[in-house]
């Protein structure tokens, strides 16, 4: 599979300058996996980073072979160089920054859950109107080859008609002093991990959902919600989904259609350096029907989508996850919450 059959497969630049990006913040996400993958790109360049100390911005400058470093994150936003800033900060300042970025002029890939709750996610969807600038959603699975085939394969009908979608998605962190684990700052794994079998579930149904449910168990030292599941109903089937962050690492999602069904390997961590792999099945597979693996070839999906954001600045087209996406997601977040707490279904 190349990149001309998949879109979002980004690997050249046909003699266009490559986006000048800033980052705010050296958090994790952004040191390990973002900013190494949009280095690869071929429609990115990392020109500066900034911390709260300078030192840190320095360190990480020097360690990742960035140009400029910045004590502050508001020095970042007054470089006139800098076109677009990726914002890995801490939940509850997503939409602060991102709004003071479309305001000093920069375009936004902002990390997920875009916001703490879908009146932050209009109020920057307002912002970004006003300002004319780019803003989206860092939902890097959403340009992942492996997912855009399995799209594909639902929109051919290779299962039938899509009618059910089942994932589980795990981790085990009780770092107290773990962003996940603050409340006040956005912290959960509904908010964290539970974002993408909701994502995508929207996508792959390609419809908002008529009702949602959910469940969570709270950690009582944290507050936080460190199992959370939910069930999703959409027009024509349904999708059920499982997370912890006190659990055992797992990820799997399961998609079954009239006809058939496919199963994603790895569906949100893939892997950079080697392939991923799609089983494609029919109805009786698991007596003496058919089964196929499907291999996608090996990419770092952070740098894929960098270089789709990237593309879509300089080609002056829609971003990979735009907010009004974003803010749908948010709804049926919202909506998990309000039902954990009442016991009934919600409509988002």
């Amino acid at each position: 599979m190349n990149d001309n059959r998949v879109p979002g497969f980004v690997l050249t630049n046909p003699g266009l300058k490559k986006v000048k990006w800033g980052v705010l913040g050296v958090a994790s996400i952004a040191t390990r996996k973002v900013i190494p993958g949009m280095q690869k790109g071929a429609w990115c360049e990392i020109a500066a980073i900034a911390s709260r100390d300078l030192q840190k911005a320095e360190h990480t400058a020097e360690e990742l072979n960035i140009a400029k470093a910045y004590g502050s994150y508001e020095e970042l936003l007054a470089d006139p160089e800098i076109e677009a800033v990726y914002n890995p900060l801490p939940n509850h300042l997503h939409v602060p920054w991102s709004i003071k970025a479309a305001e000093a002029g920069k375009h936004v890939l902002c990390e997920k859950p875009i916001a703490l709750n879908a009146a932050e996610a209009l109020e920057l969807l307002r912002v970004r109107d006003r300002t004319r600038v780019k803003i989206g959603e860092a939902f890097m699975v959403k340009t992942h080859p492996q997912w855009l085939r399995v799209r594909e394969l639902i929109r051919n009908g290779s299962i039938g008609q899509l009618k059910a979608i089942i994932t589980v998605f795990s981790y085990f962190n009780r770092d107290r002093h773990n962003v996940r684990h603050n409340p006040e700052w956005g912290g959960g794994g509904l908010l964290d991990i539970g974002s993408y079998p909701i994502t995508l579930s929207r996508w792959l149904f390609d419809e908002e959902p008529r009702r949602v449910a959910g469940t969570l168990e709270l950690d009582p030292d944290f507050g936080t919600d460190r199992l959370a599941s939910g069930i999703l109903e959409f027009s024509t089937g349904q999708s059920i989904f499982s997370c912890g962050t006190q659990t055992n690492y797992f990820q799997r999602m399961e998609i079954l259609g009239t006809t058939g069904r496919l199963a994603v390997e790895i569906p949100f961590n893939a892997p950079y350096d080697r392939p991923t792999h799609i089983t494609v099945a029919d109805g009786m597979a698991i007596y003496d029907g058919k089964v196929v693996v499907e291999e996608i070839p090996a990419c770092d999906q952070y740098a894929v989508q960098g270089d789709a954001f990237s593309r879509a600045i300089r080609e002056n087209t829609e971003v990979p996850v735009p907010l009004e996406d974003a803010l749908g997601n948010m709804k049926v977040i919202d909506a998990i919450f309000r039902s954990t707490k009442n016991g009934k279904w919600e409509t988002p």
